[in-house]
């Protein structure tokens, strides 16, 4: 693994900071990563964020194929070298912004779900995250690096400030296990903060199943979306269209108490606003 410094530094280019550039500097950070993702040669791997090839690197040595995600067309042109360096031929390059993949016509035509890898930039992990959500029946999981601050919302438990929209959707339709912490100084360039890595395992089988998916993710996003609001204002404040009296209602037959608040609420108790809400609008 070449040193991010010296190879940009050959190839006259300054990390972007608008794309969250920060390149993981250090080989055996990489292939512990690698490691703990328990990849196999079957697999086929989605990585969000190829940048100068730390983690496709050892990840192609290990599977079938790699597509590798980058938007940065500079960066591409390093990574394009840094492969054939290392004699690698099963890694496509996708310059491409990956909110903008169409992850299922991606692997329409392979036989197994995908594995999803990457140093995800804080600016979009969230939103990344609800894609992976959204497409999960293609993949069975994800090892994905963020900032310690999103880790912390990501894994947060009921009751807790960090507990959220985000981490409701995760928890909902999948297992998460914090792999490792990474720190700021193995980075180029350096962050302010430490980061962590996550395994995303989705589930097979739900233990709480919401009768209509779409609408449980637009009650959790009305929940939360005036976190400070008791449920029944939340809920009576947000676009679902619903007045504070029905709110009230719905909430008391699903054995909620109407002036809880959102960051109380665990899995089981969302669906179970969301089947009954369900039943108010059809």
């Amino acid at each position: 693994m070449t040193s991010p410094r010296i190879l940009l530094a050959a190839y006259n280019i300054r990390p972007k900071k608008k794309l969250g550039q920060n390149f993981l500097a250090d080989p055996s950070t990489a292939k512990m990563i690698v490691n703990c993702s328990e990849i196999l040669p079957d697999d086929v791997v989605l990585e969000i964020g190829a940048g100068l090839g730390a983690l496709t690197i050892p990840a192609a040595r290990r599977v079938q194929k790699v597509f590798a995600v980058e938007k940065d067309r500079q960066i591409i042109d390093i990574l394009k070298i840094e492969l054939l360096a290392s004699n690698l031929s099963n890694v496509a390059i996708m310059e491409k912004n990956i909110l903008m993949v169409d992850i299922k016509a991606l692997v329409k035509n392979i036989d197994r779900k995908i594995v999803v890898m990457g140093n995800l930039p804080y600016n979009i992990s969230s939103q990344i995250l609800v894609q992976l959500v959204k497409t999960r029946n293609v993949i069975s999981r994800a090892i994905l690096m963020f900032q310690k601050e999103m880790a912390q919302r990501i894994t947060a438990q009921p009751g807790c400030k960090d507990y959220g929209r985000l981490t409701v959707m995760l928890r909902y339709c999948s297992d998460i296990k914090k792999l490792a912490d990474v720190k700021a100084s193995l980075f180029f360039p350096k962050p302010k903060v430490d980061s962590e890595v996550l395994e995303i395992r989705f589930k097979e089988r739900l233990e709480y199943s919401a009768k209509d998916e779409a609408f449980l993710f637009r009650v959790i996003k009305a929940a939360f979306g005036n976190r400070r609001k008791t449920l029944k204002n939340a809920l009576a404040a947000s676009a679902l269209d619903i007045d504070a009296n029905t709110a009230n209602n719905v909430l008391k037959s699903s054995d909620i108490d109407p002036i809880r608040r959102a960051e109380t609420l665990n899995i089981e108790e969302f669906v179970r606003l969301s089947n009954n809400l369900a039943r108010v609008f059809h």
